[in-house]
């Protein structure tokens, strides 16, 4: 067993803003026997056959969250992966929420 800040190198805090609902997909070809990658991005790419959130490729991984949220940012760095934009407030979040509460509401009237 390996321990997680092992295969962080000791850091916690990723350079992306990644939250659990960040989508994250592999780039075509990336990982090819010319170009070396270490094992966790390898694995982590591998893991990636169509795009998933951060925290579905955490628990595909079996490893904690903050280790999966650095090394997705690692992999994103190296240009092994790209990393999806995920809606802030400044991007018309509160509409969407407003949205969202009015389905609520119209579901729990039916």
């Amino acid at each position: 067993m390996v321990r997680p800040y092992i295969r962080t190198k000791g850091r916690t805090k990723a350079r992306y803003s990644l939250e659990l609902e960040t989508l994250v997909s592999a780039k075509e070809g990336v990982l090819t026997d010319d170009q070396p990658a270490e094992l966790e991005q390898r694995t982590l790419v591998e893991a990636l056959p169509q795009p998933r959130s951060v925290a579905e490729l955490a628990a595909t991984l079996r490893m904690p969250l903050g280790v999966a949220r650095v090394l997705v940012s690692d992999a994103a760095d190296a240009g092994l992966v790209n990393v999806h934009k995920t809606l802030s407030g400044a991007d018309g979040a509160e509409a969407h929420l407003l949205l969202m509460e009015r389905v609520l509401s119209g579901l729990r009237r039916l």
